[in-house]
């Protein structure tokens, strides 16, 4: 497999947005990450250019995400990266960066998380 993959740090641009493709849960956000870098001369941080990317999970990660993050939230995303490019209604070649996350989760150096282990289907069962 020659799948590029990264991992992401920024801050949730919008809510997760839940839905099904077929039978499959599907969740989707806009990621922004933006770089600060420290200037030794003038002995500051600066902001760099936001860089948006949309994140796409799927099944039980998908679930997880929509019952877990929200807008503004600071997280970590690992998964693969993929370029799309179309032609916008201005006829302008645009690139668009997704990715298709494999783990996320709250970036805790930015604060604290409480973790709910989701109960295995057959587990569900046995309760019911």
């Amino acid at each position: 497999m020659n799948d590029t993959t990264i991992t992401l740090q920024g801050w949730l641009g919008s809510d997760v947005d839940l839905r099904r493709a077929g039978d499959v849960p599907v969740a989707s956000f806009r990621l922004a990450c933006t770089p600060r870098r420290f200037n030794r001369r003038t002995e500051n941080w600066s902001d760099g250019v936001t860089q948006w990317y949309t994140v796409n999970a799927w099944r039980s990660l998908a679930e997880n995400a929509a019952g877990s993050l929200h807008r503004g939230d600071p997280v970590v995303v690992t998964g693969r990266l993929q370029v799309r490019t179309y032609v916008n209604k201005e006829d302008v070649e645009v690139a668009v960066f997704e990715v298709e996350a494999t783990h996320l989760g709250h970036d805790l150096s930015r604060g604290t998380s409480a973790f709910t282990r989701t109960p295995k289907p057959e587990q569900a069962e046995v309760a019911a």
